[in-house]
């Protein structure tokens, strides 16, 4: 691998220190030298960054590109607004661990997230061989143990506790794929069959977590009527089992927790004093992103998605979850009712339904003369309950609160599949940095950059990433601070972003004067895993 010696950048190295101008050299894909005039190697390319920055390569700690790190060789999404390291396997569901019985479950039920490609084959069991199949991709990647899976392999689908003996399965299960690389554990606990456990359930298994050195991230109960409540369990949880607690995608969103986010912080603040390890992250946008089927109340999701299916033809069971949605409030809509005008389509499987999208629910009753709930009905039935949609519930107040905190990270969550995904999947990271630091001036270049580079490097345990430092592995990112834009919108959520120059992963140019190379120089991150080229 060629020398890259980079004159006279403004390195802004991941800290939160001022920033500063510096050579910096690249040899094997290590930052070798930082310093004044530095001598160039013989075989050097030299990349004039006179009045560019110089950061550390992004780290996106909400991932959902569990398949697109194995399958998607430019992975354009991502090295395009300058990420070069992702943790993937989040909200409790994921590809691995599995038996073929949970694998085929999980398939269909997250492809709305991911797509399910019937070409694809997705031959890994565990950890370790999911973590070989992505190393060489376009990204770094890290992978958390999703705990749904562990429910499904020890436990069903059904909702009720597991006994002694299958909570003592989840454990091994749990332990061996945190020995096998996963830097910790994530939960969805308002889907199924996550949403399934107990909190002392989730404690035993975080102590398995806890005494491995890892982390759990875990997407809450409620982000809506019970959203205090359910991190205030979260960060009960962590401090029963001594875990360090990452609260994913940390948000405050539907009108009763509107400009409330300091409640939030105050209540991590006080358990951060009383020595719980806490972190969070955070997407700058208002609409959440999720599946349509995820608004279903948990007691309809019952037994798969087959059980699910034959619910909704049933004419009683159809009126009772009709009553959940419209009328009481249910778990899948965080304990409200759903606003169908908050509801858009982004994503479908059947072609046939492929004019709904960019559409919400409200207007589509409108056009098609029909109650929105029973518009709902039909593209679920059609849909398989693959729909992907928009949430437009967001508190702009909110989201400003959070990013501030200094704990926080950054995260995409970013659904990449869909005709209309979230523009987050491309536009998070050049977002905080042109909107909100740039514009807005709610945080400086300097600390910004430290929320997307060296904190989430700490969390991880990446002794050797997230700093522009001697010895540390070349994940760089060269941008004009002035003119780095998120491109992407909810009318075009695939652009680009623009102002970065280029982006290193390992030492490699991902991408080279704003054009995507060939190079998947990604690694497999492992704790404890040493430098590249060290």
């Amino acid at each position: 691998m060629p020398s890259t010696l980079f004159r006279r950048a403004t390195v802004v190295d991941g800290s939160g220190a001022h920033r500063f101008v510096a050579d910096v050299l690249v040899e094997g894909g290590v930052i070798r030298s930082i310093g004044t005039n530095l001598a160039a190697p013989p075989d050097a390319r030299l990349v004039d960054a006179d009045g560019l920055v110089l950061s550390p390569g992004f780290i996106d700690m909400h991932a959902h590109s569990d398949l697109a790190v194995v399958h998607d060789r430019a992975h354009l999404a991502r090295i395009s607004q300058g990420i070069t390291t992702e943790l993937v396997g989040q909200d409790g569901l994921g590809y691995v661990p599995a038996d073929t019985a949970t694998l085929a479950r999980v398939r269909r039920q997250i492809a709305g997230w991911n797509g399910n490609p019937r070409d694809a084959a997705l031959d890994w069991v565990s950890v370790g061989s999911y973590l070989a199949a992505a190393d060489g991709g376009a990204t770094n990647v890290a992978v958390l143990v999703p705990q749904g899976n562990l429910r499904l392999m020890a436990v069903g689908g059904e909702n009720r506790p597991a006994t002694s003996s299958e909570l003592g399965a989840m454990r091994r299960l749990l332990d061996s794929a945190l020995g096998e690389g996963a830097v910790g554990m994530s939960s969805g606990l308002n889907y199924v069959p996550g949403m399934f456990a107990s909190t002392d359930e989730l404690v035993a298994l975080c102590e398995v977590v806890a005494a491995r050195g890892g982390f759990w991230a875990p997407h809450t109960r409620s982000y809506g009527l019970g959203a205090l409540a359910s991190y205030a369990e979260a960060i009960e949880i962590a401090r029963r089992s001594g875990c360090a607690l990452h609260l994913t995608h940390a948000t405050m969103n539907f009108a009763p927790n509107r400009g409330r986010a300091g409640e939030l912080l105050a209540m991590i603040d006080a358990a951060i004093r009383d020595g719980v390890d806490i972190t969070l992250d955070s997407y700058p946008y208002l609409a959440g992103s999720t599946t349509l089927v995820a608004l279903l109340p948990s007691w309809s999701l019952a037994g798969g998605l087959d059980a699910t299916l034959a619910r909704l033809d049933d004419p009683v069971e159809r009126e009772r979850i009709r009553v959940a949605v419209d009328e009481t409030g249910s778990d899948g809509c965080n304990g409200l009712t759903v606003e169908w005008s908050t509801i858009e389509i982004a994503g479908v499987s059947n072609p046939e339904l492929a004019d709904l999208v960019a559409k919400r629910v409200d207007d589509i009753a409108s056009e098609t003369g029909a109650v929105p709930v029973d518009v709902f009905f039909d593209i679920l039935k059609r849909d398989g309950l693959a729909t992907s949609i928009l949430q437009h519930v967001g508190d702009e107040a909110n989201v400003r609160a959070i990013m501030r905190h200094p704990r926080h990270m950054a995260g995409t969550d970013g659904i990449l599949v869909g005709a209309k995904p979230h523009p987050r999947g491309w536009g998070t990271f050049p977002r905080y940095l042109a909107h909100y630091s740039r514009e807005l001036g709610l945080m400086s270049l300097e600390e910004c950059v430290a929320h997307l580079t060296g904190r989430p490097a700490a969390r991880l345990g990446l002794t050797d990433r997230g700093f522009v430092r001697d010895g540390h592995a070349a994940d760089l990112v060269l941008f004009d601070a002035e003119r780095i834009t998120d491109e992407a919108t909810y009318d075009t959520p695939r652009a680009p972003a623009s102002g970065i120059r280029a982006v290193l992963v390992n030492g490699e140019f991902a991408l080279d004067d704003g054009v995507r190379t060939t190079a998947t120089a990604g690694r497999a991150l492992r704790p404890g895993a040493g430098p590249v080229g060290g």
